[in-house]
């Protein structure tokens, strides 16, 4: 008799979790995909490239030895590069007036765009403007009676709340899946893409071929703009990340109406804040975007911003995370004044910026002076200032001012610390300034594995790092 009242109560349980998960499950999406659908579009991107004819079997090439066996010269191996039609496939839709959006990444570099509707009606399209930092592209139709979507705000969304996508997936026109938010203000860089982009993140079945193509909300309403997905396997895994439609509307009305895009720039280079750091600098928690560098003559500069600051706060908006901060003042235009909250020397204060505008080439940033950037192993030192009494004891060597995310130093190197000497294959390069720095890294090429030796709050230390 226990065990029944036991399999009943399991069984009572089992019901009224699943009724709770039935009741959070979105109703028929039916009507949301008949009305939404002849709005988003399927894309055909064509391209010519080049590619080298070379001697061999089956597309595999003859080894260099055997070619020279038989005498051929050098200067024939390879024929002449030919040109052959690619062609690309995505997705996008209509947002207004014969304007389509789409991923830049879609379109880049095509000769020949088609869009195909779902009601079999095809156009050629024209390429109006692109933003390489939103990898976002619009395109322009010449039709009559074209459907458009309807636009919501992805300010709204929610963590949890229902989402809808539709797009062509490995070429499978008009294919709808659904999932759920599963977080805000994602941070993806890529060779494309900068810091720019607060995305959505999601886990809509997303696949080649949907790039480009809208994410609703259940109302309708499109909140966002399907770009990415992070996957082992080149498929879906579950993340898919979307960028906001509040972005991407602001990024086509500049390139509508002005033909680019504008951002501001505030020309300061940053970093995490650790719990280490935080306790350095006197805050109760690491959060906030810790300063580096600063340029010379930017709006950091004009605003009395000094390395060392943390920025908690900037126009209104709270600053968790160091990446966060572009987010915000990109967003922002250019000449525009904004207040930002900083912490420095343990004390909150205020500082008013009037923002720049953020160069064409992020790279034209122009360091402070004797500082140099390595990027095979992602992290940037400088000489160490000797007029500093806090440094006076340390040794000769550089400091490392910066280690970037998903770097090969990441989590062997941090900032602060020392590097004294470089060791590779039992040979010993001295560091004692930038200079010799920069010569002992042009020694090595990728897959190199070097040892560092380095200083950390007076322990002498030895990481490994392989050089990419």
């Amino acid at each position: 008799m226990y065990t029944n009242f036991c399999k009943n109560l399991i069984f009572f349980f089992v019901l009224i979790v699943g009724l709770n998960i039935y009741a959070a499950l979105p109703g028929n999406i039916s009507d949301l995909v008949d009305k939404s659908a002849p709005a988003v579009v399927n894309i055909t991107a064509k391209k010519n490239v080049s590619q080298n004819q070379s001697y061999g079997f089956g597309g595999m090439p003859i080894p260099d030895e055997l070619l020279e066996r038989f005498g051929i010269p050098r200067d024939f191996r390879d024929m002449p590069q030919q040109k052959r039609e690619a062609v690309s496939y995505g997705s996008g839709f209509i947002l207004k007036d014969n304007y389509i959006m789409t991923n830049f990444h879609v379109v880049e570099d095509a000769n020949e765009v088609i869009v195909s509707l779902s009601d079999r009606r095809e156009f050629k399209a024209e390429i109006i403007g692109i933003d390489r930092l939103s990898d976002l592209a619009v395109l322009e139709v010449s039709g009559d009676n074209l459907p458009t979507v309807r636009v919501g705000n992805s300010d709204d969304l929610k963590v949890g709340d229902w989402v809808v996508a539709i797009g062509s997936p490995f070429s499978f026109d008009f294919s709808v899946t659904a999932g759920i938010v599963s977080a805000k203000g994602r941070s993806i860089q890529n060779q494309n893409i900068g810091n720019y982009v607060p995305f959505l993140q999601t886990d809509v079945a997303i696949n080649p071929g949907n790039s480009g193509g809208p994410l609703f909300n259940l109302s309708g309403e499109v909140v966002g703009i399907n770009s990415q997905i992070y996957s082992r396997s080149g498929g879906y895994q579950g993340l898919a990340f979307a960028i906001p439609i509040n972005v991407a509307v602001d990024v086509a009305e500049q390139i509508i109406v002005e033909g680019n895009v504008s951002r501001g720039y505030l020309g300061v280079r940053m970093s995490e804040v650790d719990s280490d750091l935080a306790d350095a600098l006197g805050m109760k928690k690491p959060y906030g975007a810790l300063i580096n560098d600063i340029e010379d003559g930017e709006s950091a500069d004009n605003a009395g911003l000094l390395p060392g600051d943390v920025i908690i706060e900037f126009n209104k908006q709270e600053i968790k995370f160091s990446s966060d901060l572009p987010h915000v003042v990109g967003q922002i235009k250019p000449n525009s004044s904004a207040k930002g909250k900083i912490i420095r020397d343990g004390k909150e204060i205020e500082l008013l910026f009037v923002l720049g505008e953020l160069p064409t080439n992020e790279e034209e940033f122009v360091p402070a002076k004797l500082q140099s950037s390595s990027e095979p192993l992602g992290l940037k030192v400088a000489d160490i200032d000797r007029d500093n009494p806090s440094m006076a004891e340390v040794p000769d060597g550089v400091i490392v001012s910066r280690v970037n995310s998903y770097s090969p130093a990441s989590g062997e190197l941090f900032r602060g610390d020392i590097i004294t000497m470089i060791q590779h294959k039992g040979k010993k390069y001295e560091v004692v300034n930038v200079e010799s720095f920069n010569n002992a890294i042009e020694m090595f090429t990728s897959g190199d594995k070097i040892a560092i030796h380095l200083t950390r709050s007076g322990n002498r230390l030895i990481r490994s790092i392989t050089f990419s």
